[in-house]
This record gives structure tokens, sequence and C-alpha cells, in this order.
């Protein structure tokens, strides 16, 4: 990639919150980060807070606000973040386009992508036993690897990332221990840059925390799948990927897992019931200590 990552101080930790603003955030996503933010304090390091806000059709203002602001009511404090600077400015990723373009580029002429016109109606209908990932993205079955389908001139085109089908991708979970995803069976091709020119989740994920020079990443359990998919990246674009902790997912009473649409949990109306930050905390134990 030709931006650099910035000279920074020997930190012996960077850590990150991540959270997106399409929706007030819940719960569940306060003890993912709470969890990032101890794991960082124990091992002295610094914490940065990043703005994913890429999906401009569903970012709206009032939740940019509210990330701000029920974070710190919450307790938490980073130290480099889109309110208070850093070395690795800007914080939005709406603002570090040009990363994205510069790595997409470099993968693109290093032959690791291919252009595909394909939605996911078309990949679900292709699919003879439709089969999702724990992140709910279907495999990709491969109709566009070898050429585009006849009817592309009329189609908007993406860009995925070719996988090593049989490859076995394996990493060592902070709290999960050993895990391994097969290419091609668990995961397929995904998409890196959308249709509508705007750069995936997976690579900008993996460029941000490259450049940023995260040293762990903790997220949900969710993500797991993302994890392989993002190492791949990691290897084609010759970065060192960080270490990863994924933490068990809240749910509701239901036992369904906790979402933006849970607006009765989100952190904003907690706040307004009066609700004690210290008290959910105390209540959590260990979550995924380590």
């Amino acid at each position: 990639m030709e931006n650099r990552s910035p000279e920074l101080p020997n930190t012996p930790y960077r850590g990150r919150l991540a959270p997106s603003p399409t929706g007030y955030m819940h719960l569940g996503h306060a003890r993912t980060f709470w969890e990032a933010q101890e794991r960082c304090r124990a091992r002295g390091g610094t914490l940065i807070l990043r703005n994913e806000n890429l999906d401009q059709a569903r970012c709206r203002p009032e939740f940019v606000a509210a990330i701000f602001e029920d974070l710190h009511w919450f307790g938490f404090d980073w130290q480099e973040g889109p309110d208070c600077g850093g070395p690795c400015a800007p914080y939005h990723q709406s603002q570090r386009v040009t990363f994205y373009r510069d790595a997409f580029e470099r993968l693109k002429s290093d032959g690791f992508l291919y252009p595909c016109v394909c939605s996911r109606k078309d990949i679900e209908a292709a699919l003879a036993a439709p089969h999702a990932s724990d992140d709910q993205e279907p495999v990709y079955p491969g109709t566009c690897r070898q050429a585009l389908r006849p009817d592309s001139a009329a189609r908007k085109i993406s860009w995925r990332f070719r996988v090593p089908d049989g490859e076995t991708i394996s990493f060592t979970d902070g709290r999960l221990g050993g895990q391994c995803f097969v290419a091609g069976r668990d995961f397929g091709d995904f998409v890196v840059w959308r249709h509508d020119n705007v750069p995936a989740y997976q690579l900008a994920c993996t460029v941000d925390d490259a450049t940023m020079r995260i040293t762990e990443v903790v997220r949900g359990a969710d993500l797991l799948v993302s994890t392989a998919r993002q190492i791949l990246l990691y290897r084609a674009l010759g970065l060192e990927p960080p270490a990863f902790v994924h933490c068990p997912l809240m749910t509701d009473d239901a036992g369904l897992r906790l979402s933006k649409r849970h607006d009765s949990l989100s952190l904003r109306q907690l706040r307004i019931r009066g609700e004690s930050p210290q008290a959910m905390r105390s209540a959590w134990g260990g979550v995924c200590s380590g």
C-alpha cells in the first residue's frame, strides 16, 4: 500500500473500539467494547476509537453523536479518535478511502481479485443446498470466477477476493483457542469493493487495523469467519495480522442475539432510564478475560 503507517512510539499494545453509526449501540456492544478496554488497560496500551461510517445510506448524524455520548456515559476512555485526534488520523472511515483504494489496486494488480456481477439473490438461487457461515454470508459458488456472465454489461460490477479453495486458515483465538476454517467450504470468494464504489467491510477493517498498528482485535464471536477472510487479506498485502479475541454474544430473554433493533437495551435507552453503568458492568463478571 502506498499510504504508510505513521511512526508511533513503542507502545506495547494498541487496541480499538470500532462502532458503526447505523443505529444506537446496545448492551452487547458495550460488553465487548468493555473487554477491549480492560485488556488494553491491563497491558498499559493505547485505545483507539474508529468510526466505521462507510455505509452512508444507513449512517446518520444522530448515531454518530450518540457514539461519543453513550460510550463516555458508560465509562469508556480512548486516547485516539475522531474527537481527540492522534497520529493515525483520520479516524472516520469515510475519510480514509485513499487507504482502501491503494490496497484494492495492489490486490487487483497482484491477481487476487476478479470482477463479479452476482447479487446476493443470484448467489442464493445458484446454491443447490444454501449454506451460510456464522456471519450469514452465503458461500459464493464461483459463478464469475472464470468469466463474467453474459448479462454483465447491464449489471454493476463488484470485486471479489479469490480464496485458495481447500486451504485451512488457522489462528489461535485469545479466548476460544485454536480456530480452523476451510476456504471454499466455510467461506467463499468475498467482496472487497462493492458495486456502488464503496470498499467492503473486510478490506476496510483489515487496512485500518494494519495502518493504525492495532496489536489485538477484540470483537464478537459472530466475526470468527470474517477473521479467516481478513487473514487472507493480510497475507496478500504482505501485512502482519494482529492477535484476535472473540467474545461471546449477548442474547435477550428469548435467547436471540442482541441487535440494534433491541431498542430497550440500547445504551441510549438505558441512560434515559437512569440505569447504572457500574451495576451493569459488575453483573458481567469476567466475560472473556485473559
